[in-house]
């Protein structure tokens, strides 16, 4: 709208008698400085003509602009939806004190109207707030009833909770329309006014949606999970609301423990505890149970009925504890800690599933109480050991662990715990030492390697802890179950009476599970807040049954035809009213009996659960149709079939699954498919319109273990494709390119394929990669152990340099530092620093400019790091400093990955590789370059010796990883990246062949015959001989050798050169001739040389010949061909592959070749297999080619002489 009402004069403008109050315009707004659309809500005639007063409609604010300033709103931007939205909190009535005269009493009750004091106390909380947001529970008549939050000083307050603990409001269930008159909307206004709140949509959050109704976060790392919690609410608020339009309010902070959950929750409980309308009911059907408050329910499965500790004051904690945690600002026990804390401070096994199964404070409060009790293990053997271990799934949550532990030791006895990684060095688990530790937090592997060197390290545990359960059995199975098994034998050779046991917390249920409790386990407490979890531990049958759109209704009658054989309960959900009425009529005329429930129904909940379970218990099993906002109001928890008629969101799955909760089995079988034991069975009707939600729904029957039909694996890939190229504007993502793959794709937000537009945008100067065999950096910012920025340095005279000297001495000269007045984003800037000037980019503003000097986010574009300064101490660059492309480079070192499946280097890594390589030059053989990212294999720290012009190897940086114990090899490092480089020449190749390109991008003399090389180039993989050279004890010398290098790319030094030179000599009559088959289009000819494994490869081009020469198993291959017709040399390229090596020729004029060469050759034929290819399918790009260097991880190179004028000695 800016570009077009403030450049197009054909917008309409509009007189001020003609505009018309309720219709949307398009305003000037001068707060706004931006054309907006607006509701006008008055109209007023002044001396200087019209005043409009206007709402805008995007904006949500309220505005006066002269008549002038309107324009006609255009038919394009008339249909884009309004973005400002009216919101109500979701069933908040406002209270009063009421005071009758007569009877002499005040009482506080409903109201019609807010009082003022509850409205300027509303107004406080968002004046103060730093972040609203809110999650929608309900839409009626375009108002949005919501539950609105705000972050004040960093704490989450429910507004709607506050109100009501303050007793300015009430809850009052929404029945019908009711409340919705007149006079309750009219004071509704001034209480629910606009404002801007941040609507979390359930599409921006990342699968898996595990529980349905609340998002998991991404696990960035196995087993961290961002350590986030939950929201859990008092109320089912997030699964009973229509239309799936609740929106969970979720950490997303990884690496430290979330507040904002607890903040919102457990504030709430003292109002809720002191509250007429809370009630505890437990319904107890055999060993199952349900915590309810008011009419809506918390869902909690219990093994054994458990007493909850709701309040912190009245938890089985030691008062020391209680006071840390007051003193911390713990704000009381959540949910889902008020059933797991008893049983656990009992001494009892526990096994917790919860949305915040990944909080380390479900077990370490109740942990820390048991181990103040000294005579509980007066009876221990007088060794070294810990009284209590938790396993974590990763050092980073294992070191979040600790320093929770570190944190709430204080309100406790002298507690000494311990982080214990260890990594594979021999010694390393000889130096630990335990005395006085009881509690150790550790990984799996750690902990065995400590075992090997000391087995009685158990002897004395009596408290083992499994932190986020799912992730240790799915990635450590075999290593958990060894642990167990230690742990098993130590308790039978304890002696006396010891306490001993074993607590299991996560997110998920996982088969393990089973014989985790039925071997290790003495009668569990097993606490289940998720009901996705509860049916998968209950068995309830999971069957996906495939048909097309068409003919679901045949199949619901099919599937029902069953059910009814069996006198099941069954409920149909459906997407709307439309679909209940049709299933319901369908039902009717095939003799099905039937009752529905819709919102428009005539009969209320009531009654239609009265009729429903009459004709159930005289033996008329009756089909219940219904939409998932019926469901609350009808409180079904006995059904013993679902059939999801449409496909169900993940939002509304888990409510669909509680209406079956009275049929959950309560005890571990042995199957999950156990029909003898499967009670309840949900029925997914699959067709081909259920893309939207399938991955969710996919992850979650895989982890059910339910049988999955082909057809929704299918419909997975595609809506995951779909979604993959969904993310083309992110950037590429890190884990890939660090260390070649990425474990949580579909996860993860970043991009896995190549975006030409943005991995090419910026490629690596030509100039700064001269040879790739050998280039000298500089790294200036590490971001961890193998990926840093930095410049590459030229070896002769580096630009760089040259620049940053004359920026300092022209920024000397004072009145050359001129700041600048106004910063614009993207541009370029000079920055004084001390006795330096940098060049940086501005890649931040403040969103609103209020003051002259504001902060800005800047990226020195010459090193690569970011930082936050002032505007005005930014300085007006000369054009002639801005010439030189930004030298930062992204280095990658190949081939090494740290230890134990860890996605994340241990900082002591990162710390060590730091402080040796910051600063300091090297020199890397580039395997890859993409963009302004270069792979590097090896990259080793050097020395110079000027005076004796040589250059000494110090440490490979590879090596230095490996020993400190915390890395190691990755061999699939290069050739995924390899894989990945490769989509380049595959996506550039339509574009290559229609636009050649006039200059090359890298270009490598090879016996005077310039032959353009890739930006993507290629190695060998072959690690042999890598750490032979690494190390400081195998210091290599090398001497300076002459520039001017004659030889084929792939030769590393003058020495290596004359030998080859020489040994060609020697076996120039004994070589042969390879096979060669050849294929054409019109613009380029193929050649294809088969050669295994070539090595020492040459190719020349000229306008009318080209030669080949190869060694291949001790044996020199030539090829020599005379062409038929002319081709242009400079644009011909050579790649080298395993088994053959691919010559492409781009012919100088365009057309068919009646032959390729003058005189005939028996060694030449077409290749008829491939002769009708056509051209988007050839993996080659014409301008580039990808030759064959020294194997990746040889080091053999840096013994060749360096550049210099004179020549070798020798």
């Amino acid at each position: 709208m800016k570009q077009f009402y403030s450049s197009y004069k054909g917008a309409d403008e509009i007189k001020g008698e003609e505009v018309e109050k309720g219709q949307v315009y398009v305003v000037f707004s001068e707060e706004l400085q931006c054309w907006c659309r607006a509701l006008v809500g008055s109209v007023q005639c002044r001396a200087d003509g019209y005043q409009l007063g206007c709402f805008l409609v995007d904006y949500a604010k309220y505005c006066s602009v002269p008549s002038e300033n309107i324009r006609v709103l255009a038919g394009a931007f008339a249909k884009i939806p309004h973005r400002a939205k009216k919101c109500r909190l979701h069933c908040t009535k406002p209270l009063t004190l009421h005071i009758d005269y007569c009877e002499n009493t005040a009482k506080i009750g409903p109201a019609k109207r807010w009082d003022t004091a509850a409205i300027q106390h509303f107004r406080k909380l968002l004046e103060e707030a730093t972040e609203v947001k809110a999650t929608i529970q309900a839409v009626e008549d375009n108002v949005l009833d919501v539950f609105l939050f705000v972050t004040i000083r960093d704490e989450k307050i429910c507004v709607n909770d506050d109100l009501v603990a303050k007793h300015f409001a009430h809850y009052k269930e929404a029945e019908g329309t009711a409340g919705s008159s007149s006079d309750d909307c009219d004071s509704e206004v001034s209480l629910n006014e606009c404002v801007p709140v941040e609507f979390v949509a359930p599409t921006f959050h990342a699968r898996p949606k595990l529980p349905f109704g609340e998002e998991m976060s991404p696990r960035l790392e196995p087993g961290l999970a961002g350590c986030n919690s939950v929201l859990e609410k008092r109320s089912q608020r997030s699964r009973k609301v229509p239309k799936d339009n609740t929106v969970p309010v979720v950490s997303m902070v990884p690496g430290v423990p979330s507040k904002e959950d607890k903040a919102v929750q457990t504030e709430r409980l003292p109002q809720f505890l002191n509250s007429n309308s809370f009630q505890i009911h437990t319904v107890e059907d055999g060993q199952q149970s349900f915590q309810s408050v008011g009419k809506e329910e918390n869902f909690v499965f219990l093994s054994k009925k458990i007493e909850p500790s709701s309040v912190l004051e009245t938890a089985p904690l030691f008062d020391g504890l209680k006071k840390e945690l007051v003193r911390n600002k713990f704000p009381g026990p959540t949910f889902t800690e008020s059933y797991c804390w008893p049983p656990v401070a009992w001494g009892c096994d526990v096994v917790a599933i919860s949305q915040q199964g990944n909080d380390p404070l479900l077990y370490i409060p109740p942990v820390l109480t048991l181990l103040q009790l000294k005579s509980d293990y007066q009876a221990l053997p007088n060794m070294s050991g810990p009284l209590a271990l938790i396993l974590c799934p990763g050092w980073k949550k294992a070191q979040l662990v600790f320093d929770l532990l570190k944190t709430y030791r204080k309100g406790c006895r002298r507690l000494h715990p311990m982080l214990i990684i260890l990594g594979q060095k021999k010694k390393a688990a000889s130096q630990v030492e335990i005395q006085g530790c009881e509690v150790v937090v550790t990984t799996p592997y750690n902990l065995l390697r400590l075992l090997e060197h000391n087995p009685g390290f158990l002897c004395r545990l009596c408290h083992l802890v499994l932190d986020e359960i799912e992730v240790l059995f799915s990635d450590t199975t075999e290593q958990v179950f060894a642990i167990l098994d230690c742990y098993k034998k130590a308790t039978a050779q304890a002696q006396g009476d010891l306490p001993h046991q074993i607590i299991a917390v996560g997110t998920q249920w996982n088969k393990h599970i089973t014989p985790l409790v039925k071997e290790f386990m003495n009668d569990p407490h097993i606490v289940i807040t998720v009901i996705e979890e509860a049916a998968i531990f209950g068995n309830v049958q999971q069957v996906v049954q495939p048909c097309m759109n068409s003919n679901r209704t045949a199949e619901l009658l099919k599937i029902l035809d069953f059910t009814q054989r069996n006198h099941q309960k069954v409920l149909v959900f459906a997407d709307s009213v439309t679909e209940v009425e049709m299933i319901h009529k369908a039902l009717k005329s095939n003799s099905v009996v039937s009752l529905k429930k819709h919102k428009e129904s005539k009969c209320n909940a009531k009654c239609v659960l009265e009729r429903w379970r009459k004709m159930h218990s005289s033996g008329t099993p009756a089909v219940l149709v219904l939409t998932d906002d019926c469901l609350q109001s009808l409180g079904i928890r006995d059904a013993t079939c679902v059939i999801h008629f449409s496909f169900p969101s993940p939002g509304v799955f888990g409510q669909r699954l509680q209406s079956m909760s009275d049929n959950i089995c309560t005890g571990i079988k042995d199957s999950a498919v156990d029909q003898e034991h499967t009670k309840a069975k949900s029925v997914i009707l699959l067709t081909e319109n259920s893309s939207c939600h399938a991955p969710g729904i996919l992850h979650y029957l895989k982890h059910a273990e339910a049988e999955i039909p082909e057809e929704f694996y299918d419909l997975t890939a595609r809506v995951l494709e779909s979604e993959e190229n969904e993310k083309s504007s992110r950037p590429l993502c890190a884990s890939l390119k660090t260390f070649g793959i990425c474990r949580n794709r579909t996860v993860c937000p970043d991009r896995h394929q190549i975006n030409l537009s943005i991995d090419m945008a910026q490629n690596i100067a030509a100039e700064m990669i001269e040879t790739p065999e050998r280039v000298t950096i500089l790294p200036l910012l590490v971001i961890h152990a193998t990926n840093y920025f930095g410049r590459i340095v030229k070896k002769q005279k580096d630009q760089y340099t040259v620049l940053a000297k004359e920026m300092n001495d022209y920024f000397k000269v004072s009145g050359h530092r001129i700041s600048v007045n106004t910063v614009e984003k993207s541009v370029f800037y000079g920055l004084h620093e001390g006795a330096n000037c940098h060049r940086v980019q501005v890649v931040e503003t403040p969103a609103e400019d209020k003051e002259n000097v504001c902060k800005v986010t800047i990226k020195y574009i010459d090193e690569g790091r970011t930082s936050q300064v002032n505007s005005d101490q930014l300085l007006h660059l000369p054009a002639k400093f801005k010439s030189l492309p930004p030298q930062a480079v992204e280095i990658v070192v190949c081939r090494v990955k740290p230890i134990d499946n860890e996605v994340e280097w241990n900082p002591k890594v990162t710390d060590h590789i730091n402080h040796k390589i910051k600063g300091k030059l090297h020199h890397a053989k580039v395997v890859h370059t993409l963009g302004q990212t270069v792979w590097v294999d090896p990259m080793v720290g050097v020395t110079n010796l000027p005076t004796m012009k040589m250059w000494i190897n110090e440490y490979n940086i590879r090596s230095e990883i490996l020993s400190t114990g915390l890395g190691t090899d990755n061999p699939e490092h290069t050739g995924e990246i390899k894989k990945l480089c490769s989509q380049v020449a595959v996506l550039d190749h339509a574009q290559s062949l229609e636009h050649l390109p006039a200059k090359p991008e890298t270009t490598v003399e090879k016996f005077g015959t310039s032959v353009q090389t890739s930006l993507v180039r290629s190695t060998k993989e072959d690690t042999a001989g890598l750490e032979e050279a690494s190390s400081p004890q195998d210091t290599s010398i090398q001497e300076n050798s002459a520039e001017s290098c004659n030889s084929s790319v792939t030769l590393p030094s003058n020495d290596v050169v004359q030998a080859k030179e020489e040994d060609s000599t020697k076996h120039q009559q004994k070589s042969c001739h390879p096979q060669v088959k050849w294929l054409q289009d019109k613009m380029t000819v193929t050649l294809k040389v088969q050669i295994l494994k070539a090595t020492d490869t040459k190719c020349e081009f000229s306008r009318e010949k080209v030669a080949f020469s190869a060694y291949s198993e001790g044996k020199l291959y030539v090829v020599d061909l005379e062409l038929y017709q002319s081709v242009i040399a400079e644009k011909s390229t050579c790649v080298i592959k395993d088994t053959e090596a691919v010559i492409l020729l781009v012919k100088e004029k365009k057309g068919a070749w009646c032959k390729l060469l003058k005189n005939k050759n028996v060694h030449v034929s077409l290749d008829f297999e491939h002769w009708e290819e056509s051209e988007d399918e050839k993996p080659f790009t014409v301008g580039s080619t990808k030759l064959s260097y020294l194997p990746a991880g040889s080091e053999d190179w840096f013994e060749s002489s360096e550049d210099s004028n004179t020549e070798s000695d020798e």
